[in-house]
């Protein structure tokens, strides 16, 4: 998938910057990319992860 449609996608489920570890593992899940990618879509958007499952952010 395209890395902008990604960065589209995690703006919108992101709410006042942020999304949660668990928002962004889902979508990662069906857009069918690594959970990666959609790590580095939010910080390409000024996104923060929140509420992380591993205690990384």
């Amino acid at each position: 998938m395209d890395k902008a449609k990604i960065v589209e996608k995690v703006k919108e489920i992101a709410t006042s910057g942020k999304i949660s570890c668990s928002d962004a593992r889902k979508l990662a899940k069906d857009l069918k990319v690594e959970p990666n990618v959609v790590g580095e879509a939010c910080d390409e958007a000024n996104i923060k992860i929140c509420a992380c499952e591993l205690g990384c952010f």
